[in-house]
C-alpha cells in the first residue's frame, strides 16, 4: 500500500481535541448546561418533515440571515452563516490570508485561530497578552506594525482566560492593522459588550457568533458573522456551494423566536459564574475575572493536573489547560446547572483539603 504523506507544513499540528471522558459532571468544553426550550424542539420536529428533502436548500440561507439581521438591527447583506464559527473563521482566512499571508493574534487565546490559519497555508505571528491576561495597546501596535497581517484576531470573552477586551484595544487594532480585524464573540452574550456597534462598511471589522452557547445548539454546528457589506460579498468565492444545508437553517431560524429564553438562561448562567468565583475566594486559588460561561482558574497549593484528576475521581471533568503556552498549572471550568455547580465546588474542596 502506498501511503501519500501530509502536507509537510502540517505534519507538526494535531487536531483540536478536548477529552470526552462519561462522567456525571461535564464542565469542560463550554457548552450550555440546558437542553433548547421544548417548544423549540417541537417545532424543529416539525420542520424537519417539511423541508424537500430532494432538494439544495437555499444557497443563500436568505430568511435565516434575514432573521439574524433583525436580531442586530443590520441589513441582511452584512451577515454571513456557516457550519459553527470555526467554518467562518476559515472562510475569511481563505479570503483573506491563504498562503503567505500573516495572521496575528494574542496568546493564550483560541487555539483554533492558529490552527486554522496554518492549515489554510498562512503565517502565524502571536502576540503576547500581561501576566493578568489583559493586552496593552503598545503590544498590540508592535505586532502589527512587524507583521504587517492579513487577518487580525481578538477574542471577547477570550478563551481560556475569559478576558473581555475593551474598546479601546478593538479601536487601536483597527487603528493599525492593514487588513481585516476579527473579533471572535462566541461568548459575547455573557459579556457587558460588543464591538458589533463598530461594525460599518467603511472599517475592515468583523464581529464572529455562535448558536453553540447560550442557543443550546452545539450539535447543530451553526455560526455566523456580522461585518461590512463588501466583505460578505467577498465569502462567495471560497464558500462551498449549498454549504448550508435546509435543516440548520430552519433549526437556527426558530431559535431565533426564543431570545427571550436564551436571555434568561444567560442570567442564570451568570448567576452561577458568579457563585464559582465567590467559592474560589474561600479556597486555595487564583482565579480571573471572566465575562464568559467559563472561569480559568490555578491551584496554589496543588499541581493543575493534580486537581483536574482529583476532581475526574470525583466524577466531575473540568479542562486542563496546564500545557498551553502561557497558562502554568491552569484549568478552566464551564459554568454548569445549579446542581452540576454544587458539585465541582464540593469537589473541589475536597480534593484541596
Amino acid at each position: 500500500m502506498t501511503r501519500i504523506p501530509l502536507r509537510s507544513d502540517l505534519r507538526a499540528l494535531s487536531g483540536y481535541h478536548s477529552p470526552q471522558v462519561d462522567v456525571p459532571v461535564r464542565l469542560n468544553t463550554n457548552e450550555a448546561p440546558f437542553s433548547p426550550p421544548a417548544a423549540w424542539l417541537d417545532e424543529v420536529a416539525a420542520a424537519a418533515r417539511d423541508i424537500d428533502w430532494n432538494r439544495y436548500p437555499d444557497r443563500a440561507a436568505t430568511e435565516l440571515r434575514e432573521g439574524i439581521a433583525a436580531l442586530h438591527g443590520v441589513s441582511v447583506d452584512q451577515v454571513f452563516v456557516a457550519n459553527g464559527s470555526n467554518e467562518v473563521l476559515q472562510s475569511i482566512l481563505l479570503a483573506y490570508a491563504g498562503a503567505g499571508g500573516n495572521v496575528t493574534m494574542f496568546s493564550p487565546t483560541y487555539q483554533m485561530h492558529a490552527q486554522i490559519a496554518r492549515v489554510v497555508g498562512a503565517t502565524v505571528v502571536e502576540g503576547k497578552r500581561n501576566a493578568d491576561f489583559t493586552l496593552d495597546r503598545g503590544e498590540i501596535e508592535r505586532v502589527v506594525a512587524a507583521s504587517k497581517p492579513a487577518v487580525s484576531f481578538i477574542c471577547s470573552p477570550n478563551n481560556p482566560t475569559g478576558t473581555v477586551e475593551p474598546r479601546d484595544n478593538v479601536e487601536a487594532m483597527l487603528a493599525v492593522a492593514p487588513g481585516v480585524v476579527v473579533v471572535d464573540e462566541a461568548y459575547a452574550q455573557f459579556s457587558p459588550w460588543s464591538a458589533l456597534e463598530l461594525v460599518n462598511d467603511d472599517s475592515p471589522l468583523v464581529v464572529t457568533r455562535t448558536f453553540s452557547k447560550t442557543w443550546s445548539m452545539a450539535a447543530a454546528r451553526l455560526g455566523y458573522l456580522v461585518g461590512p457589506r463588501w466583505l460578505v460579498a467577498d465569502m462567495e468565492a471560497v464558500v462551498l456551494p449549498y454549504h448550508l444545508d435546509a435543516f440548520k437553517q430552519r433549526a437556527g431560524l426558530l431559535a431565533l423566536k426564543f431570545v427571550g429564553d436564551m436571555e434568561a438562561r444567560v442570567r442564570d448562567i451568570v448567576a452561577g459564574r458568579d457563585k464559582i468565583v465567590d467559592a474560589f475566594s474561600r479556597l486555595p486559588v487564583t482565579s480571573w475575572p471572566s465575562g464568559a460561561n467559563f472561569v480559568l482558574f490555578r491551584p496554589d497549593t496543588l499541581a493543575g493536573t493534580t486537581v483536574w484528576q482529583g476532581l475526574l475521581d470525583r466524577g466531575v471533568l473540568v479542562r486542563d489547560c496546564s500545557s498551553w503556552a502561557g497558562l502554568d498549572n491552569c484549568l478552566r471550568v464551564t459554568v454548569g446547572t445549579d446542581a452540576e455547580n454544587e458539585a465541582f465546588i464540593a469537589a473541589m474542596k475536597e480534593v484541596l483539603a
